[in-house]
């Protein structure tokens, strides 16, 4: 997203009932994905291929789900900022292996309630923990580091503003028995208030699953929690916002935010439709060149903007090898950034320079590693060599305009040429650009005009097919996963468009989970049809259209 246009606009967009909304335990009805588990195959009549899916690992999805959940896994009150409010000493630990919690209060006591995000009849969410009451206490306000974002002689703490907690453990977790998955710890203040603690049970192994992933460095990116974030400070706004950001503090809002708008319905839809699968964090994937090894697909959430150079390499050379991909989002893989220790532990500090790269320790001595857009100097590289589609613009709401309804994700939408769907596209979009790395033969699926910032353009869904057998699609509008069911935050998002873009995200999970897709559904390139052009109309003011 363009500094000049800081997120608390886009956070505008959603409305302040968002934040409550978002964790709405009915929120997504059963009724809503009835049919949508259905395969291309399937609803185009034809023989399925389900059988190549491993059935131990799909069973054990389906066994899963069909345990009791819990309809009451939501907050029902945030309450004061400071009335309860904790993190997690690691966003991801394998099953059985101890949650560190850090917990501040104003309450006499607390309990924490682990919950596991999932289909469960409807009901969203499973309880798998609850702990006794928890002598609680106010730990102290936070603080800015004491040392540079980069290590040693990289500045001092006011020039990075790195905010942290620095709390005392207030209990530690063991998962022991907790299936991999992605879960909410629920803070219940004997005072009332509540908030979510997010943790990912990360999968020991992705051989033969589609993989989802949990965006936390994106998460961290944009929680302003103690004033500063990457965007912005409580000053001079983006010219003092943070240069990085610690997991050592709680998340603002209700705590788990972007969690909720941009990832929660994926896996509800996911895990009702038993497929095998994996789960796996943004540092992870980083950190671990084998976390993808033998994994069928990667699914990145609806927001998916931060990226180390480590992952997109490991991610671009599990592509090249056969593994299918999904973004469900736009705007991913957009910014490179660094990860860096904390106190309490490895890859716990998101550095990101931005437009600020000169100042960034590795400038001049290892560019590849310096902290700015993946597209910009001093080593561009931009995302669409692996997306397929480039990020161009924000803010901008308009109707997703179908192009391609004989394409196999479409099957068993109805949709036809030219059918729209109102304020599907939104707030960020992305296009197929050929002034950028393009991966051919490509397929353009909708082709939906907009004006962004009083300029005329288009935003591209699209697919593409790698030599290697991976199959890459690309929803290219930051809206897909909100219109999967309520809430919507009053964006003017139709129950036809949730219908469309479950059974499109049903039909490609399907098909990328039975392995390579390239030569099952191949793309059939349309570029010259639709003979994009090659640069940036909104910086230049070039109209696409009108």
């Amino acid at each position: 997203m363009s500094p000049r246009l800081p997120h608390p606009t886009r956070r505008a967009f959603l409305g302040g009932a968002a934040v409550t909304a978002a964790a709405a335990g009915g929120a997504f009805a059963a009724a809503r994905l009835a049919g949508d588990s259905a395969g291309p195959a399937a609803a185009a009549g034809k023989t399925t291929v389900r059988k190549t899916l491993a059935p131990g690992l799909r069973a054990s999805t389906v066994a899963e789900n069909r345990r009791t959940g819990d309809k009451d896994w939501w907050i029902s009150r945030t309450g004061a900022p400071d009335e309860i409010a904790g993190y997690a000493g690691q966003a991801s630990v394998r099953p059985g292996e101890p949650a560190d919690l850090y917990v501040s209060t104003t309450a006499r006591e607390f309990t924490v309630r682990a919950f596991r995000i999932g289909w469960y009849n409807g009901d969203l969410a499973r309880k798998v923990w609850e702990s006794g009451p928890v002598r609680g206490h106010r730990q102290r306000a936070a603080a800015r580091t004491s040392a540079g974002p980069a290590g040693p002689g990289s500045g001092s703490a006011e020039s990075s503003n790195t905010v942290h907690a620095d709390w005392g453990r207030s209990l530690q977790v063991r998962t022991a028995g907790w299936p991999a998955g992605s879960y909410l710890l629920r803070l219940d203040a004997s005072s009332g208030a509540q908030r979510y603690i997010p943790l990912t049970v990360r999968s020991d192994t992705t051989a033969g699953r589609v993989v989802l992933k949990n965006g936390v460095s994106t998460w961290q990116a944009y929680n302003t929690w103690g004033g500063y974030d990457l965007y912005l400070g409580p000053g001079a706004g983006y010219a003092d916002r943070a240069l990085a950001v610690s997991l050592d503090r709680p998340y603002d809002l209700q705590g788990a935010f972007l969690f909720l708008v941009y990832e929660r319905k994926l896996i509800n839809l996911a895990e009702r439709m038993g497929l095998p699968l994996a789960y796996l964090t943004s540092m992870d994937i980083a950190t671990d060149p084998h976390a993808l090894d033998g994994a069928s697909a990667l699914v990145s959430p609806g927001h998916d903007e931060y990226w180390t150079p480590q992952e997109r390499g490991y991610v671009t050379a599990a592509r090249d090898a056969g593994l299918n991909i999904a973004f469900l989002g736009a705007n991913a893989m957009f910014r490179r950034i660094r990860l860096a220790p904390t106190g309490l532990g490895a890859s716990r500090l998101v550095i990101c320079y931005k437009t600020s790269y000169r100042q960034d320790p590795l400038f001049g001595h290892d560019n590849a590693l310096v902290t700015n857009d993946f597209r910009e100097p001093p080593d561009p590289d931009p995302e669409s060599s692996l997306t397929g589609t480039l990020y161009e613009g924000y803010p901008a709401v308009a109707d997703y305009v179908v192009t391609a309804p004989d394409a196999w994700m479409f099957a068993g939408t109805g949709a036809a040429r030219g059918d729209r769907f109102p304020a599907l596209v939104g707030i960020e979009y992305d296009r197929v650009n050929p002034g950028s790395p393009v991966e051919r033969p490509i397929q353009v699926l909708a082709h939906s005009p907009l004006t962004c910032k009083g300029v005329n353009s288009y935003a591209d869904s699209a697919y593409y097919t790698h030599p290697g057998g991976a199959g890459v699609f690309n929803a290219g509008t930051m809206r897909w996963v909100e219109s999967f069911g309520p809430p919507t935050y009053h964006w003017g998002l139709t129950r036809s468009a949730g219908r469309l873009t479950r059974r499109v995200t049903a039909n490609v999970l399907r098909a990328f989970a039975d392995g390579p897709a390239a030569d099952r559904y191949p793309a059939r390139d349309n570029l010259r049809e639709l003979n994009p052009w090659p640069g940036d109309p909104i910086a230049t003011g070039h109209n696409l259209w009108g």
